[in-house]
């Protein structure tokens, strides 16, 4: 089991490969994983506000150019 410490000293490179790894063992679970009541509530919601042309679609590119401006 790798610590903080232990994760710090890995190359970029390495810590995709281990977070893609993770992921790929998680996805496939999924059936496993119930989404919370929240999720499907907030869902429902935006579908409605897209549906009443108060949610702008963006592709994925735009989108995460998007945020990260919003978080920088």
């Amino acid at each position: 089991m790798l610590d903080t410490a232990a994760i710090k000293q890995l190359s970029r490179k390495e810590k995709l490969w281990i977070m893609e790894a993770i992921w790929k063992d998680l996805s496939m679970e999924d059936e496993l994983i119930e989404s919370p009541a929240w999720h499907k509530k907030a869902l429902s919601e935006t579908e409605n506000r897209l549906r009443a042309g108060q949610e702008q679609l963006l592709d994925w590119k735009d989108a995460k150019e998007e945020l990260r401006k919003r978080f920088e």
